[in-house]
């Protein structure tokens, strides 16, 4: 398509939203967008419609068919709706949980979306204000329901805001309840969304499902009597503005921590989280208010969740007593390390007990997992995943832990997502572990490493906006596809993975089939010397992602620094390699 037929039929679209089907504030906006000579608003706006990604809609509110408002939640949900009654033909009663986080217009997205449902003769179980992720998810199996929504755009910038869907398990739909959706949300117009809700359908929802949740939250802790003797554990955490301060605090008090410090700045619920450039605890600048209220108290350890609560970010001293952020894969490393070998000395693992990673984590883990003698799965990134392994078991395996890099952690079953609210608690468990053996949370680190190798994880995200940089970014992965590296950072590529093909390919050109339950848009390579270099486009943002990981060996805690500057230096070289 060239770009003169591109802006035409940006312009068709556009000019559809004139009807007065739209609200005049819509109208407005629209008309702006055709009168102004630059066309680019224009163009991003309309080029593609919302589709359900890796964390189903998400984009930049505002005006257009590509961007968040209340005819593209609308629409999602009409469709969501319209597929709800088709799979459930011969229920008598369909039910919903409806849910969101702190963000700019979440609320009116969520009360858009149950009366949408409401209005299609659906029951809406709408909780009565922000709720963390895993709660919603928790409160679809809890009630029985056959779906769910939250309003959320997780850790995303503030002008963003996103549509989570969920099915009757708890988790966010996979295939072909997502494909299914999307066809029934392509066949949906403006003029068939039933706006005009039912309030007999719309049941409100709080405390008595927050208090269900933390109770069953409880049951993932493994060692009581070390937080009976650590319980002044000194703990910093901060919700930066979003929903984890509607459940952390509770939890880490439930579970028996006296010693709770919350950063008072963070508390302040606010879509436009003021006090961080991004509400996103991956990226060190979130934790700086939590950092400065650690040193004025001496804590222990520093935790941060995302506006939607779902996802972890931590920070402890190191051996010189400089605080450091613990990066995804070290975070995950730390979980499976103590569930695994804590269960074990206490007699609770059970035969058929597994694990699950996702491909672009670290192989640490699987290091672990093979001493231990406990099964270990590799699975796509993204939660909903990891959420199909668990089901795929149900009844025959038990799941005791998982994670991925982006800081993403869930230790129990009874909720189908990732979970802050829980991974808070259980890492405030894993500090006090360490102190009652006279070690911080980098001391266990370190042991990890001297036990089973040196690994250094590096994620490089280069984002490329609007149509153009979607252009660009499939063009890199068909380049390397059609061109993949012989080596990097000076080592030989022995095996090279193609999950879009489901197809590994050895040094001596041998190709076997990958078992996976899907395709995905993923290439891997691994390294003769260990290393393992993975690179996807985005499912959610407008960016791809290289995952890059780094093997060394360390004689002693002392060498992890070496090791760190080896690292970095081979970071590097494989940057030069990639071309990036």
């Amino acid at each position: 398509m060239t770009n003169n037929e591109l802006l035409t039929q940006c312009i068709a679209k556009a000019q559809q939203w004139l009807s007065p089907s739209f609200d005049e504030k819509t109208r407005t906006d629209v008309q702006a967008m055709l009168d102004n000579d630059d066309k680019a608003a224009l163009i991003d706006s309309f080029y593609k419609d919302l589709e359900f990604g890796t964390g189903g809609l998400r984009g930049i509110m505002g005006a257009g068919s590509n961007r968040m408002n209340i005819y593209t939640v609308g629409m999602a949900t009409q469709g969501f709706a319209n597929y709800l009654h088709k799979q459930f033909a011969d229920r008598k009663d369909i039910s919903v949980v409806v849910c969101h986080d702190c963000r700019n217009n979440s609320r009116l997205f969520a009360e858009t979306t149950a009366n949408i449902f409401s209005a299609n003769d659906i029951k809406v179980y709408l909780f009565e204000d922000m709720r963390p992720t895993p709660e919603c998810s928790f409160a679809i199996r809890h009630l029985g329901c056959q779906g769910g929504v939250n309003i959320t755009a997780s850790h995303n910038p503030k002008e963003y805001n996103g549509y989570k869907a969920y099915w009757e398990d708890g988790a966010q739909v996979l295939m072909p309840h997502d494909v299914g959706i999307i066809a029934e949300v392509n066949k949906v117009t403006v003029d068939d969304i039933k706006f005009n809700g039912k309030p007999e359908l719309i049941e409100s929802i709080g405390k008595e499902i927050d208090d269900i949740y933390l109770k069953r939250v409880h049951e993932v802790c493994i060692d009581p009597e070390v937080i009976k003797r650590q319980h002044d554990l000194k703990i910093v955490y901060t919700p930066l503005h979003g929903t984890g301060m509607m459940m952390v605090p509770q939890s880490l008090a439930y579970w028996g921590f006296t010693n709770v410090h919350c950063v008072k700045e963070q508390m302040v619920r606010s879509g436009d989280f003021p006090t961080v450039v991004s509400p996103n605890p991956e990226n060190g600048e979130a934790l700086t208010l939590a950092l400065r209220d650690a040193k004025a108290i001496d804590a222990d350890i520093v935790m941060a969740s995302d506006p939607d609560a779902d996802r972890i970010a931590m920070a402890c001293k190191n051996s010189k007593g400089e605080w450091t952020l613990i990066n995804g894969n070290q975070t995950i490393l730390i979980y499976l390390y103590y569930i695994l070998t804590n269960r074990k000395a206490k007699g609770l693992m059970k035969d058929g007990d597994f694990i699950v990673k996702t491909i672009v984590t670290t192989e640490v883990i699987k290091k672990i997992a093979d001493k231990q003698g406990i099964e270990m799965r590799d699975c796509y990134t993204g939660f909903k995943w990891i959420a199909h392994e668990i089901a795929i078991s149900e009844g025959k395996q038990q799941y005791i832990g998982g994670g991925e890099e982006s800081f993403g952690f869930l230790a129990q079953d009874f909720v189908r997502d990732k979970d802050s609210v829980s991974a808070c608690s259980l890492m405030a468990e894993i500090c006090a572990f360490a102190k009652d053996q006279g070690k911080s949370l980098y001391d266990l680190l370190m042991d990890i490493y001297l036990e089973y190798g040196f690994s250094y994880e590096y994620t490089i995200n280069i984002v490329r906006p609007g149509k153009t940089g979607a252009d660009e970014i499939k063009q890199m992965m068909t380049n390397y596809r059609e061109n993949p590296p012989q080596t990097l950072g000076g080592s030989k590529v022995i095996m090279k993975k193609d999950f879009q093909k489901l197809e590994q390919t050895d040094a001596e050109g041998n190709v076997t089939k990958l078992t996976m339950p899907d395709t995905s848009n993923v290439l891997q390579w691994f390294c003769e010397n260990g290393n393992k270099v993975s690179v996807r486009p985005s499912g959610t943002e407008p960016k791809i992602k290289f995952y890059l990981e780094v093997k060394d060996t360390m004689h002693c805690a002392d060498c992890y620094q070496r090791c760190m500057k080896n690292a970095e230096v081979k970071v590097e070289e494989i940057r030069k390699d990639l071309g990036i």
